[in-house]
């Protein structure tokens, strides 16, 4: 289950910015390191080891996700950032089901209704997140006339939570 929390969008953005710039010097590291050593081993002096080169960099890709796969998505630094993944994965599932939901918030399904509020929230923080001012603006309309009908409907508008059972109950419908 995802759950929104508060975020400061510029202290977000600062973080994201420096997990992404660790990432990419490991990165940048491994790949001259496994280059580098494999030309030093299997490569011919003077002769072409673009392959080697290629080889190095590519494995230098592999290890670089598995790092962050593992051991780097647990450490503070990269807090934000797994935050982010997770908030984009979590508006992802409700879009791929998007036309169900919005078929099914039409009916007034009570269970649709918290599903399109919580990807509302959701899509309002990550446009805060991201700076995009002008993509909220646009849903502004849109938002405002959902949350209203909720309201009439006595449903709780806060709806920061994901709750995986929701998505299994509109896929079903």
């Amino acid at each position: 289950m995802f759950e929104l929390k508060p975020c400061d969008p510029a202290l977000y953005r600062q973080q994201t910015r420096r997990s992404t710039l660790i990432i990419a010097m490991v990165f940048l590291a491994l790949a001259m390191l496994l280059s580098s050593l494999a030309v030093m081993l299997f490569g011919e002096p003077g002769g072409d080891n673009f392959r080697f080169n290629v080889g190095g960099v590519f494995t230098g890709v592999l290890i670089t996700v598995a790092l962050v796969r593992g051991p780097l998505r647990t450490q503070p630094w990269m807090a934000a950032a797994v935050y982010g993944w997770q908030l984009k994965r979590s508006l992802m599932s409700v879009t791929n089901v998007m036309h169900k939901v919005s078929e099914r918030v039409q009916a007034n399904d009570p269970t649709a209704i918290k599903l399109l509020r919580f990807y509302h929230l959701g899509l309002t923080q990550m446009h805060a997140l991201d700076a995009n001012s002008s993509a909220q603006a646009q849903l502004a309309g849109e938002i405002a006339a959902h949350k209203a009908n909720m309201q009439a409907l006595g449903i709780e508008t806060e709806q920061t939570r994901l709750d995986p059972l929701w998505l299994d109950s509109v896929k079903g419908a």
